[in-house]
């Protein structure tokens, strides 16, 4: 299922217009790498929640911001499977 997240998510940034050429599961989403905007973090949870059935809280936006690509993928991993049981 990792992958399947990865390739999801690496589409809804290019979807975004972010450049994803160079991106890797240890790209960070904060200034230390794609630097995203506290809407663009809205935004991919939006996806998120409509694609995966599981929501991300909006005081957890810092968060989101704070982890790699692949934590982040791992992140909505575990919580699919949560919901998923």
């Amino acid at each position: 299922m990792f992958d399947d997240v990865y390739k999801f998510l690496t589409g809804v940034l290019a979807d975004m217009n972010y450049d994803i050429s160079e991106v890797t599961p240890q790209t960070d989403l904060g200034p230390e790498g794609l630097d995203l905007e506290s809407l663009a973090i809205a935004e991919i949870s939006i996806q998120i929640e409509d694609s995966y059935s599981i929501k991300f809280e909006e005081d957890e936006a810092e968060q989101l911001a704070l982890m790699t690509l692949g934590g982040l993928v791992e992140e909505i991993v575990k919580r699919a499977a949560a919901v998923a049981k």
